[in-house]
């Protein structure tokens, strides 16, 4: 069984930066495509940031030069490095740690952004 568990969220100034970090359970963490998704109040559930198993990453547009994703294979962790943020950026923040039989969610970090 895999446990996701992300930390680091909190409330933050515009411009500000905040790391998020996924810590993952279990023995799949380094063969498995690891992702950062977040979700505003009343929006669905957006991809932020992807990273395969082997380092390929992709970044949605809306934070493409602002958030960096990166993983410690070593550590079993996740991380998401989150600069400029702006108000639009509020949600909360999940990580997804996809394997090649099941999907697995962390319980979520919440991401304020003060204007």
């Amino acid at each position: 069984q895999v446990r996701l568990v992300e930390s680091g969220g909190g409330l933050v100034q515009a411009g500000g930066s905040l790391r998020l970090s996924c810590a993952a359970s279990g023995s799949i963490f380094s063969s498995s495509s690891m992702g950062w998704y977040r979700q505003a109040p009343g929006k669905q559930r957006d991809v932020v940031a992807i990273i395969t198993r082997a380092g390929s990453i992709n970044y949605a547009d809306s934070v493409k030069g602002r958030f960096t994703i990166f993983r410690d294979n070593a550590k079993n962790t996740l991380y998401l490095q989150m600069n400029s943020l702006k108000p639009e950026d509020t949600a909360v923040y999940y990580c997804r740690l996809s394997s090649t039989f099941d999907d697995y969610w962390g319980q979520g970090t919440q991401v304020t952004v003060s204007s």
